[in-house]
């Protein structure tokens, strides 16, 4: 099973791709994830990275097709992944039904939609522990102390991307380079689209529905 959740920042794929990874029992593969380590690692693809990043931008296509095929050939993702946050050009599109068309291809784009109000709203008010990175939210999952991780202390602080005149540069590329994507995808037969602002279950029943044929 190879799957792609499709959608801007702040449309919950990070979320719902952790569901979906316990339930079928297959590896996430977040472009997100992969930058911040190396980010915190300082190695020279995290500082490349960060300069983007902080900014709002996208990391270039070659530096991201890189990262991201390597992890879908390692031994443990051979059965399948999710990719989240990847592709979000038609050039990694390209790259990717190159590197894993013998294989079958991708199975299944979901495009998960989400009025531009509400990801600026979600976005803006994200928290995370510099500790532990467990992710809060200020109004629907703040910590039970101002400021401070429930699970180990930490400080929470808000990522640079997710400052407000930040998302809003993040929203307008994603119309502007990702949304052709789902004419790519159309186009193959694969895509199918969601509405996800609903509860994080409510998403889940319906990403579970449309994995299953809309059954």
């Amino acid at each position: 099973m190879k799957i792609i959740l499709m959608g801007p920042p702040g449309v919950g794929k990070g979320t719902q791709g952790d569901r979906l990874s316990k339930r079928f029992g297959i590896n996430k593969i977040s472009t997100g994830d992969l930058f911040r380590y190396h980010r915190n690692q300082s190695t020279e693809l995290g500082i490349l990275a960060s300069n983007y990043m902080d900014k709002g931008e996208y990391v270039p296509d070659n530096v991201t097709i890189g990262m991201v095929i390597e992890s879908i050939e390692l031994p443990e993702n051979s059965k399948g992944f999710i990719l989240d946050g990847f592709p979000r050009t038609i050039a990694q599109a390209t790259a990717l039904d190159n590197e894993i068309g013998d294989s079958g291809g991708i199975d299944l784009v979901i495009h998960m939609v989400v009025d531009r109000e509400e990801l600026i709203k979600r976005l803006s008010g994200r928290q995370v522990c510099r500790n532990c990175q467990a992710p809060y939210h200020t109004d629907s999952a703040p910590s039970k102390m101002p400021g401070k991780c429930d699970l180990c202390g930490g400080r929470l602080y808000q990522r640079e991307d997710d400052r407000p005149k930040v998302v809003d540069n993040r929203l307008g590329i994603y119309s502007k380079e990702t949304e052709p994507l789902v004419e790519y995808y159309k186009e193959s037969g694969k895509l199918t689209e969601i509405n996800a602002d609903g509860t994080p279950l409510v998403v889940e029943l319906l990403l579970i529905s449309a994995l299953n044929g809309g059954n």
